[in-house]
């Protein structure tokens, strides 16, 4: 790279590094991730530096694919966690009680609406809100199926089950 080179990619970094980093920051709500992912789209930006015709639009977008990156594999983990200590949980529960259905029995066997409701709200930890946009129904209704599925759990469960958030 010419000396040119290096001046406007160095006046580039200053200019535009703040600006990448904070919004990384506003959409990962971690300074360090931020940064990680600020300096990644920089160092990309650098390898394909002679032939980026726009560098500033390469660095965002450069920057959003690896904040959806990040979301996928944060969102992988939590699930794998959320899993294993539900697992773990289920383990110790049949452990206590050997008679006791496991409750992923229970909520396979209840009717598909209600079954929707709590995977999504309970596993997917999703609020009721988005669960209204997702099935497309109203949200008062979502929680509706939510009262109902608890219910449900009771009566099948013979115990009090209340899991609200």
């Amino acid at each position: 790279m010419s000396s040119s080179h290096d001046r406007a990619a160095a006046e580039l970094f200053a200019d535009l590094y703040a600006d990448l980093a904070g919004w990384c920051r506003r959409l990962v709500d971690d300074d360090g991730t931020a940064h990680e992912i600020a300096s990644e789209a920089f160092t990309r930006l650098w390898m394909h530096w002679t032939t980026v015709e726009e560098p500033r639009g390469f660095l965002y977008v450069t920057a959003a694919n690896l904040v959806r990156d990040h979301w996928r594999r944060t969102d992988r983990e939590r699930r794998a966690m959320r899993r294993a200590g539900t697992e773990a949980a289920l383990a110790r529960q049949q452990a206590g009680a050997e008679a006791s259905v496991p409750v992923r029995l229970i909520v396979q066997s209840m009717p598909e609406k209600l079954r929707t409701v709590v995977l999504l709200y309970y596993f997917a930890d999703l609020p009721v809100r988005d669960i209204a946009s997702l099935t497309k129904r109203r949200e008062g209704t979502i929680r509706g199926d939510l009262h109902a599925a608890r219910e449900y759990l009771r009566a099948v469960l013979g115990e009090r089950c209340d899991h609200t958030r």
